[in-house]
């Protein structure tokens, strides 16, 4: 007896502290994180676009289900590094999707994060109050 085999698409995300690990098989399109739907999980509304953006760029709207566990950051971090994860599942999907990608900076892995604090400031750049008398 054949089995229809299901092709799956793992990649990682991040950003600042944010950890994204990226499932990605075929299906109808929905998109669960860490078990719960991609709207329950991000309460604003301009989170769940982000996370469809690599979607929308490489025409891949309903194609695949996404299934993601992310840990660490805020939820605005977490977003982006759900988004970096699709981004790079869909490189392994088709290596055509890299130019659309790449054009819309979804697979460069945003390094900024935040500056150490230096010892005699308050915090990494802010000194304390300075009084002349």
């Amino acid at each position: 007896m054949a089995r229809a085999r299901i092709t799956e698409y793992t990649a990682t995300g991040k950003r600042k502290e944010a950890i994204a690990r990226v499932r990605l098989q075929s299906g109808a399109g929905n998109i669960v994180i860490n078990e719960r739907a991609l709207e329950e999980y991000f309460g604003r509304a301009t989170l769940p676009l982000i996370v469809r953006q690599p979607f929308e760029v490489t025409g891949t709207q309903g194609k695949f289900d996404a299934k993601i566990h992310v840990i660490g950051g805020g939820i605005a971090g977490q977003a982006v590094a759900v988004r970096h994860g699709i981004a790079r599942a869909l490189l392994q999907v088709d290596g055509d999707y890299r130019k659309p990608l790449k054009a819309a900076a979804f697979l460069t892995r945003d390094s900024r994060v935040k500056e150490r604090k230096k010892y005699g400031r308050k915090k990494a750049r802010k000194r304390f109050q300075y009084s002349k008398r």
